[in-house]
């Protein structure tokens, strides 16, 4: 009878021993409380802490990620629009992130929503396309104000997706349609000016040299004479002739003229 009671009082000593055990990752703290009150914060390994009279809440500091849900906005341009972002925060002061509020995930997901509706209902919609970083940082500049006093850090927020009305998302379409029209004018325009000076630079060279002026006469013959089974009549004066042909041709004229004379 008394091994079995030593038997018995060892077996409840070592399960009294072993539920005090605790392991705290290293990326976890652990908040213990004695009989409700405060009292440290553990570090990270192997723990014990007294069963029954202490209790020990886990915190992980690394980084957390909240969806931000779909917020229903009215710019200041009087324009409808649904919103959503995503935000990453991580806890700095364990002891602070749980004493100083009671769900502090449930707290910056209220208070990221509020700021996002509060930021971009004051601020146009082209300003919330064009600038979504700029948004991103205000909401989290506000967030991170109040999550100061709680021992948190916010580390960034960013705008996931814009949702706008159909008639508007047409309206965008067809002003996106005629700035690009617009553009491709103003580009064919300038294509044309910057033409029409290398043309008229080219003219002013073939027109202060003759040889120029055989050389293109020429090519446009050659091209001319290319297409097969055509006959082309091409007048030009006699100045662009080559010198053999002109030469034979005065020789011609010359004999034409002593006959007539004889």
């Amino acid at each position: 009878m008394v091994v079995n009671a030593f038997i018995l009082y060892g077996a409840l000593i070592g399960i009294f021993l072993l539920s005090g055990v605790r392991i705290i990752y290293e990326y976890k703290r652990g908040l213990k409380f004695r009989f409700g009150k405060y009292v440290g914060t553990i570090q990270p390994g192997f723990r014990w802490i007294i069963p029954l009279a202490e209790t020990l809440q886990i915190v992980d500091i690394r980084v957390i990620t909240i969806n931000i849900l779909s917020q229903e906005v009215m710019t200041e341009d009087n324009v409808p629009c649904s919103i959503d972002g995503v935000l990453f925060f991580r806890i700095d002061d364990p002891e602070k992130s749980i004493l100083e509020v009671e769900d502090y995930k449930f707290a910056i997901t209220q208070l990221a929503q509020a700021s996002l509706r509060d930021v971009c209902g004051k601020v146009e919609l082209d300003t919330i396309l064009s600038k979504r970083e700029e948004i991103g940082k205000s909401i989290r500049e506000i967030v991170e104000l109040e999550t100061s006093e709680w021992g948190i850090l916010i580390n960034d927020v960013k705008i996931k997706d814009i949702q706008l009305p159909e008639n508007m998302r047409r309206m965008m379409a067809n002003q996106a349609e005629a700035e690009r029209s617009r553009r491709a004018r103003i580009i064919l325009a300038e294509a044309e000016d910057q033409a029409a000076d290398k043309l008229l630079a080219a003219g002013k060279k073939i027109d202060n040299s003759p040889s120029a002026i055989k050389l293109r006469l020429y090519q446009t013959l050659a091209n001319i004479a290319s297409e097969k089974n055509s006959t082309i009549l091409f007048p030009f004066p006699e100045e662009v002739l080559p010198r053999p042909v002109r030469r034979e041709k005065e020789q011609s004229n010359g004999t034409s003229t002593i006959l007539e004379k004889s």
